[in-house]
Order: structure tokens, then C-alpha cells, then sequence
């Protein structure tokens, strides 16, 4: 028996998608074509079957045993519904499944538990993320993945895993085959953030060394990511939590053992965020003070060649005065003694200088 708060299977739709479409998800007019799979569990092992029509699942459906139903691109909604509706899946549960993009939600329903997030990952570029949504619906004896944008075998670290094994599967363990799920799109993430503390280390050092505006923009570039990636796991801090809570019947104690480690786990990526994007500020200030390092350096080369031109300035001032009474200006030698002049000072006004150190280039880097 479904128990839904009120407004908990609303549609939850983003006002933008979290990062770029992946490009292979434009096969089927901005959509991947729907392909099904499903993994039955029987008591000889878990058996992969591919699927054409919904007229295939119910001899499955009829055999009782507990079946996880691999939906894989949501080119097809009729189709899609179709199958469903042949597994006797209620269609209140489908809108937050189906339509993209949606908001990252984990929501217990009674009988039913709702898991949407989205697969992250970089685009040949690594300033670029691609995002394609997962949804995650289980019920009794049913799991049910929808994938927006596959890319080959759904899942297939488990896929492989399942195929190996032997012997009876229990009902519950399609709790643990979910916690596995949500756990590996939630895994794949630290790999990305390790990937962007390096590039950050690298614009730090650039930013202190060589600053050039175009660090300063792929340090906000890498910022925007970040925060797309905050945006996704903040929403899971507290319904995980919630789900805990709720005591759900179709959650056995591995999987709410499992679960337990993944509000951590959720937390631990929040942080990872948070730390990262103080490290984007940490480059900024670096390049604001590494900018006004070279600007004071500039500002001092002036002042050392404006305060070494003035007082010639000054000593060419008084003998271009055109009064009749001068004496230097019937000397001889004159004109050389009054750049002999102008050259002692400048020697003992740059020998001044460079003892109180103003020669010294403070942005070299070391």
C-alpha cells in the first residue's frame, strides 16, 4: 500500500538541466531510443534476459521470482508505461521517473521507494559536465532503473557480478542490488572532485607564478561545476535521513546499514564541495595579489626612473635659462662638465637606490 505525503510524488522538474546533454543522447530526436533488459532471480542464479515487447514480462511476472526491470533511454513513454503497467506499477509513481531533469530526491512511500539522481561526468573537455538522470523504483519483488542516456550495458560492474553468481536470491536483496545502485552514482563522483583539486592545484600555482586572466576563468568555470555538483547531493542530506527514519518495510538491515553509510557518504561530498570551493576563492585572492605584486612592481620602475630623471631634469632646467649673465656658459668646456654632472648624480642616486634595495623584482618567481 502506497502512503504518499502530499506533494511527494509532485514532478520536481529543474529550471535548467544540471550540466550538458551527454551526445549520444541525441539518437531519437533529443531523446535515447527506450531498450529493455531485465535480471531474474531464480533459484538457479540471476538470469539476463533482453526484452522487446511487454507481452515478454508476464510469463516473468508469473514465475513470482523477484525481477529488476532495466529501462534504458526514455525515447518511448507509451512503450514504457506499457511495461510498467504490465508489471502492475501504478502510474502516480511514473511523472517523477520519467520526466527530465528532475531534482535529486530519495522518498519512501510505504511500498515503494523513489531514487533520483543524476550521472555525472566530464565531456572531453574537463571544464565541461555532461548529466544524464537515473531513477530508481523499488517495490516488493520489482526494482526498476530508468536511464536516460545509457552509454552500452546498464550497469555493468553488477550486471557482471549478478551473472557469476549462484543459487537463490533472497526477496530482500533487492534492497541491497538499490543501495549498490545509488551507492556506485554517488562513488563516481570522488574520482571528479580529485580530478578538480588537481586542476586547482595547478591554477594556484599558475595564478602565483604567470597570472594571465584566462586562470582566473577557468577557476570560475570549475566553480560552476562545482556547484552543480553541490546542488545534487544537498537535496540527499536530509531525505536520506528521513528515509532512515520512516522505518521502510522493504528496507532490510543490510540495506539500512547501507544507507546509514551513505547519508555519511552524502556528507563527506558536501564537504569535498565546500573545501573546493573555498580553494576557487584561494585562487582568486591569489591572482588579486600576484596582479597587484607586478602592479606595484610597475608603479616602483617608475618611481626609481622618475626619481632618478629629476634632479637632471632640474640641472638641464637651470642651464636652458636664457639670461645673458651666466657663467657656465662661456666656459669651454661647459657642456661636458654639465653631463659629467648629470651622470655623477645618476650614478650616486642608482648606487642609493639599489642599497635600500629597490632593484630587487619581487614577482620573479622563486
Amino acid at each position: 500500500m502506497l502512503r504518499p505525503t502530499p506533494g511527494a510524488l509532485n514532478s520536481h522538474l529543474l529550471e535548467e538541466r544540471p550540466a550538458n546533454l551527454p551526445a549520444h543522447l541525441y539518437v531519437s530526436g533529443g531523446r535515447h531510443r527506450s531498450c529493455f533488459s531485465a535480471v531474474l532471480f531464480e533459484p538457479e542464479g540471476p538470469r539476463l534476459l533482453q526484452l522487446q515487447s511487454p507481452q515478454e514480462l508476464e510469463p516473468l511476472q508469473r514465475l513470482g521470482y523477484p525481477l529488476w526491470l532495466r529501462v534504458m533511454g526514455l525515447g518511448d513513454p507509451r512503450l514504457v508505461e506499457e511495461m510498467l503497467d504490465t508489471l502492475q506499477v501504478p502510474p502516480m509513481l511514473l511523472p517523477p521517473l520519467l520526466e527530465v531533469p528532475q531534482r535529486s530526491r530519495v522518498d519512501g512511500l510505504g511500498e515503494a521507494v523513489i531514487v533520483v539522481l543524476h550521472r555525472l561526468s566530464f565531456a572531453r573537455d574537463p571544464l565541461h559536465l555532461l548529466s544524464a538522470q537515473v531513477g530508481l523504483l523499488l517495490m516488493p519483488n520489482l526494482l526498476v532503473t530508468f536511464e536516460e542516456a545509457p552509454a552500452g550495458e546498464s550497469f555493468p560492474e553488477l550486471t557482471a557480478w549478478l551473472e557469476s553468481q549462484a543459487g537463490a536470491v533472497e526477496h530482500r536483496d533487492l534492497d541491497d542490488i538499490l543501495h549498490f545502485l545509488v551507492d556506485e552514482l554517488l562513488d563516481a563522483l570522488f574520482p571528479m572532485l580529485e580530478q578538480i583539486a588537481n586542476r586547482l592545484d595547478d591554477l594556484e600555482e599558475a595564478a602565483l607564478r604567470d597570472p594571465k586572466p584566462k586562470l582566473l576563468a577557468r577557476a570560475f568555470v570549475h566553480r560552476s561545476n562545482l556547484r552543480t555538483i553541490r546542488n545534487q547531493v544537498w537535496p540527499l542530506r536530509h531525505q536520506i535521513r528521513v528515509l532512515l527514519r520512516q522505518g521502510q518495510q522493504l528496507l532490510g538491515p543490510d540495506a539500512l546499514g547501507g544507507f546509514q553509510e551513505m547519508a555519511d557518504l552524502v556528507e563527506l561530498l558536501f564537504e569535498n564541495c565546500e573545501l573546493l570551493r573555498h580553494q576557487c576563492d584561494a585562487i582568486t585572492q591569489a591572482y588579486a595579489a600576484s596582479v597587484g605584486n607586478r602592479m606595484n612592481q610597475v608603479m616602483k620602475t617608475l618611481t626609481i626612473l622618475t626619481s632618478i630623471f629629476a634632479p637632471l631634469t632640474f640641472i638641464g632646467g637651470i642651464y636652458g635659462m636664457n639670461f645673458a649673465n651666466v657663467p657656465e656658459l662661456n666656459w669651454r668646456y661647459g657642456y661636458l662638465y654639465a653631463l659629467l654632472l648629470m651622470a655623477i648624480v645618476a650614478l650616486i642616486q642608482s648606487y642609493w637606490l639599489w642599497r635600500r634595495g629597490w632593484f630587487q623584482d619581487w614577482t620573479a618567481p622563486r
